[in-house]
């Protein structure tokens, strides 16, 4: 049976070995995203582990900034079994590099680069850094789902591992922001951070139609469409942040 038909009917690939051009091309790219969006993740909220109010809060801050950095090294040891160069890779970018937050990029992608747009910007304090990492953490459990599913099992598996961990660092935002959300002046900071956070986050889903979602879904890399998946993290969101006060 040709690649593309066993991928269409829902086939498994476990290796490089044998894997189409056009196929390796998207997967790679998939890994690439993923990978510096975890490197830019991490190194931008390195700097939260300075604002935290707390030790508590430090720890936290501190966890979320070694384990994205990690996960990052998980699927790039991935990217290496197709011939990246990891050493060559970590340094490519400066992963820290963020535009205005009053710059209109979009979901576009930057001289190479291939984090989420959302990681472009900085953050601006704790309040502000933890509204973003619930936020965009919700939305990372809902991109992580589909990702998990992919027909590339190494991926699909390591992916699965790494969903868990990104589901405690959403815990922890949470925890950070009822405490914020507890008196009136930390609502109005959650709100404004969440106000700036939100668009920027839902740009993360991709574009509604996407022409490449149908030739990413006959490979199974994905199932289901930037729409759908979208409108999963606004109701998983507004349920997480309503308790709150801050729905």
């Amino acid at each position: 049976m040709p690649v593309a038909e066993y991928l269409r009917q829902g086939g498994r690939l476990t290796s490089p070995q044998g894997i189409p051009p056009r196929y390796r091309a998207e997967l790679m790219r998939l890994m690439s995203s993923f990978v510096d969006s975890e490197l830019a993740g991490s190194a931008g909220f390195a700097a939260a582990i300075n604002w935290a109010p707390g030790i508590k809060e430090r720890i936290a801050a501190s966890r979320i900034t070694l384990e994205k950095a990690d996960h990052a090294e998980r699927v790039l040891k991935l990217m290496a079994e197709f011939g990246t160069d990891m050493a060559r890779y970590e340094q490519a970018h400066d992963w820290s590099a963020r535009v205005s937050r009053s710059a209109e990029i979009a979901a576009s992608r930057r001289g190479g680069d291939m984090r989420l747009s959302v990681f472009h910007y900085p953050l601006a304090g704790w309040t502000d850094a933890v509204a973003m990492n619930v936020v965009m953490g919700l939305a990372t459990g809902v991109q992580l789902a589909e990702m998990a599913r992919a027909s590339y099992q190494p991926l699909a598996e390591e992916l699965r591992a790494i969903a868990s961990r990104e589901r405690r660092h959403v815990e922890l935002g949470l925890e950070g922001l009822e405490r914020i959300a507890g008196s009136e002046t930390g609502r109005v900071e959650a709100r404004k951070a969440l106000t700036y956070w939100w668009p920027r986050v839902a740009e993360t889903f991709g574009p509604a139609g996407s022409e490449r979602f149908e030739r990413l879904r006959e490979m199974g890399l994905r199932h289901e469409t930037n729409e759908a998946l979208r409108a999963r993290w606004e109701d998983e969101a507004k349920a997480a942040l309503t308790p709150l006060g801050l729905g």
